[in-house]
């Protein structure tokens, strides 16, 4: 289906259609009539903040984790956050992190006044490397946050065998791979809490900021439940210090809409996913694949020596791309205190200088993924692009 392009050959009109990045209007088209309708009984009944949509989202979330407990909050870096307050980590407390994940997976350690201990990557999937993890494991190790990044699960089976050898608390940042599993459960149920993002380009996005929160524990439930609502226990009585970190009516209204069809939705990823895989195979880039069971594809990041000139090659084409993260967090001004000296981190630094996001999204037509596939053949096919 697809093959080297000459650079000299003419472009067609389809290759002069910009590709975007993502196109979140699409989604909103399909829901807006429905959506539309309930806004009017959310204003009609004032329940803007936290009340029965949100609850109701709360409940259908429960049941498609398969989770005794989901708790809706404003962001996740909000989860991320209460799940640390919730089980009790602190001043002195260390918590193993990832050094390539999105910088709020260590906000919330910090904001508990916990220190992130940072870990490197394994290469295949940029998903934490436990044997690394290990080694950074000192009496203050009170907890680990497995990252499933990109859409793919972190291997769960390393993790949690750590966990129990050490004594970890297991808080899955579940941000970018909502409907993935692991040996048939949800992600964000196989360690004690899940925290969750919908923020607008997740694959279960809000309009606006959303998070979630999930625990099949009684206890780290009715604490988060607490503290993300100014530490009430009942109207005006405050059992200690809380946070505003309540979901809003309007967000949870969109959010039960959009996981009505989030399977179909992944479904359709997953699909776009495989066409890239196939169109890419052969070239001298790195072509991410499923290596820990599932893969909801929230992310196709490709990875090249070339990620720059391949980046400025794409651009002119009208492709756009994205960056996830070509800064590590050891290499963050404000984390540099937390690295090891010296080349501690060789994997995040590759994905963080490799790394290039390909567009992929609901909505996202093969002929636009068949020209992203061209254009990067073609690329490859000029003489200024060498072999790696």
């Amino acid at each position: 289906m697809f093959t080297n392009q000459s650079a000299e050959r003419p472009a067609t009109t389809a290759d002069n259609k910009r590709v975007p990045f993502n196109d979140l209007a699409i989604q909103w088209r399909e829901i807006r009539d429905e959506v539309t309708r309930e806004f009017e009984e959310v204003f009609a009944r004032s329940a803007f903040s936290s009340g029965p949509f949100v609850k109701s989202f709360e409940n259908e979330m429960a049941a498609y984790l398969g989770t005794k407990h989901a708790v809706a909050v404003n962001s996740g870096t909000s989860a991320l956050h209460l799940a640390m307050a919730a089980a009790g980590i602190g001043p002195g407390d260390e918590v193993l992190v990832p050094a390539h994940t999105f910088i709020a997976t260590l906000w919330g350690v910090l904001y508990v006044g916990a220190t992130p201990v940072l870990c490197d990557v394994d290469d295949a999937t940029g998903t934490i490397d436990a044997d690394a993890a290990a080694g950074r494991i000192t009496p203050r190790t009170k907890a680990i946050i497995p990252v499933h990044i990109y859409g793919q699960p972190a291997d769960m089976e390393a993790v949690n065998k750590l966990a129990v050898r050490h004594s970890l608390l297991v808080v899955e940042d579940n941000a970018q791979a909502i409907g993935a599993r692991w040996n048939g459960k949800a992600l964000g149920t196989i360690g004690q809490i899940g925290c969750f993002s919908f923020y607008p380009g997740k694959n279960l996005g809000a309009a606006g900021e959303g998070g979630l929160v999930c625990t099949d524990d009684d206890t780290l439930a009715e604490r988060v439940r607490v503290l993300h609502n100014h530490g009430q226990s009942e109207r005006y009585t405050h059992i200690e210090i809380g946070f505003n970190y309540r979901m809003d009516g309007l967000q949870a209204v969109v959010l039960r809409h959009k996981l009505r069809r989030l399977d179909d939705w992944t479904s359709r990823r997953k699909s776009l996913a495989q066409r890239y895989q196939a169109g890419l195979s052969g070239l001298p880039l790195k072509v991410p694949a499923v290596q820990n069971q599932d893969h909801v594809w929230h992310l196709f990041v490709v990875r090249t020596p070339l990620r720059d000139e391949l980046r400025t090659h794409l651009q002119q084409a009208d492709i756009e791309t994205g960056l996830h993260y070509p800064i590590p967090c050891h290499r963050q001004p404000c984390f540099q205190h937390l690295a090891l000296a010296g080349d501690a981190y060789p994997h995040s630094d590759l994905w963080a200088s490799e790394g290039l996001s390909l567009p992929l999204f609901y909505g996202m037509t093969e002929a636009q993924v068949d020209r992203v596939v061209r254009e990067i053949r073609r690329f490859y096919a000029r003489g200024e692009a060498i072999s790696v």
